[in-house]
């Protein structure tokens, strides 16, 4: 009897860039148009205006790609040092490594003579493999990747920047702080959308989420800034 095969998308595979990336556009918004709104209710003009929100958008960016690699880096590193650990318990003690084994697979519902004879297959197929994704939680498809995560917070960062600043730069005078706020949250409920789109969660929550978060973010920092413009 032919077998039927139905295609199936699953969007685990997008777990490490995409969290990276939803990071890096949202913080580049949200830093970016909190740092411009807040430097233009203390009564700074257009250019001072344009000039923080550069250096914020290449700080920012910096940022993001050294700190998304040296924590992705870490989780790495953790991976490793466990592989390492499994593999020396495998050279050492492989009948306890085969009964653990079958012991996890008895806890997912086969019986033990079933169990037993899955874990020896798998053993002698790729232990270690049948061991960091069983035992210890790991595959391919979520594994740590500093320099991806990096570089594409980095390149989200920078992008997520650029459309305050391109607001700044066309709005009139008088309208700069509505202008750029107003964008920047139309931009952020855009993102969460696009994200949520992307990794398959309910899109309206997402969006109503990312956009609170922003506009307190910008209201807050409008506050500082009027607070010291005033002060001053």
């Amino acid at each position: 009897m032919p077998r039927t095969l139905h295609p199936e998308l699953h969007r685990t595979d997008r777990i490490g860039w995409l969290r990276a990336a939803v990071l890096g556009a949202n913080d580049g918004i949200v830093s970016t148009a909190s740092l411009m709104v807040g430097v233009a209710a203390a009564s700074a003009g257009r250019s001072e205006l344009l000039v923080v929100g550069v250096a914020g958008l290449v700080a920012g960016a910096m940022s993001m790609a050294a700190g998304e690699y040296v924590s992705v880096s870490s989780q790495s590193d953790t991976e490793a040092a466990d592989l390492a650990r499994e593999r020396a318990e495998l050279a050492a003690h492989p009948v306890a490594e085969h009964n653990e084994l079958a012991s996890i697979y008895v806890a997912r519902g086969l019986t033990p003579e079933l169990a037993a004879q899955v874990a020896e297959q798998l053993m002698v197929h790729d232990a270690l493999g049948a061991h960091a994704r069983d035992e210890l939680g790991m595959s391919a498809m979520v594994k740590a990747r500093p320099v991806q995560a990096a570089f594409t917070s980095a390149a989200t960062f920078a992008t997520g920047a650029a459309l305050p600043l391109v607001a700044a730069l066309v709005a009139p005078a008088q309208l700069l702080v509505p202008l750029v706020a107003g964008t920047s949250l139309v931009f952020l409920t855009a993102l969460g959308a696009l994200g949520a789109r992307t990794g398959g969660a309910p899109v309206w929550k997402a969006s109503a989420r990312v956009a609170f978060w922003g506009a307190l973010a910008m209201g807050l920092t409008a506050g500082v800034g009027k607070l010291f413009g005033a002060v001053g």
